[in-house]
């Protein structure tokens, strides 16, 4: 079944976007790259995002480094049934030292970070201003398998594939504090501001 925009007076107002999110200022200052159904387990990119969200271009790609080198652990925060716990993942404060190597998953994603900052670049952004904004992971319909059990009865075998998208922009300004008002206090503060206590027990 087909829907035409130009029938259907009720679809013609929706804004189809290939991203979760939009940003006000535009597409001039941010760099995007995604993937969709990518051969890698959805429960490792969702904690790769995860931890990625908000830190800077540069510093996210030495990490992803490392990790490939298993010298960094990823924390795993969400889905941590059977995930055991690392020493290094001390470093990070991962809740409980839980963390893992998915070497797989962070090639794809090491992958995608490469080739939005290369976007950025092209937009003639500069790289070492840039963090992560926005990191996701949508779990992707299942690949579907079979397997062969006992007395010739046949099970599912099924990948978790995953959607991931990055969208990478510049780190916002930090707000000036406004002056403080000089509060207005009452009588009986500003007497018990004058009050000099004497003697007894302190």
């Amino acid at each position: 079944l087909t829907i035409t925009l130009q029938k259907y007076s009720k679809f013609r107002s929706v804004a189809m976007t290939r991203y979760a999110v939009s940003f006000e200022n535009g597409e001039e200052n941010i760099a995007k790259s995604r993937g969709s159904h990518l051969r890698v387990h959805y429960k490792h990119c969702r904690e790769i995002t995860h931890f990625l969200k908000g830190m800077p271009v540069k510093k996210a790609q030495a990490y992803l480094e490392r990790v490939l080198k298993f010298e960094a652990v990823i924390p795993f925060v969400k889905f941590t049934g059977g995930i055991g716990r690392k020493a290094m993942a001390k470093n990070i404060n991962a809740p409980g030292s839980i963390g893992r190597f998915p070497v797989k998953a962070v090639g794809v994603v090491k992958d995608l970070l490469t080739n939005a900052a290369a976007n950025a670049e092209s937009k003639g952004l500069d790289v070492d201003d840039l963090i992560i904004a926005h990191a996701q992971c949508n779990r992707a319909p299942a690949g579907r398998r079979r397997t062969y059990r006992a007395h010739g009865r046949i099970g599912k075998y099924a990948s978790q594939p995953a959607h991931i998208e990055l969208i990478l922009s510049a780190k916002k300004a930090p707000v000036e504090k406004a002056p403080e008002e000089p509060r207005k206090i009452t009588k009986k503060a500003a007497a018990k501001k004058r009050f000099v206590k004497v003697g007894g027990a302190p």
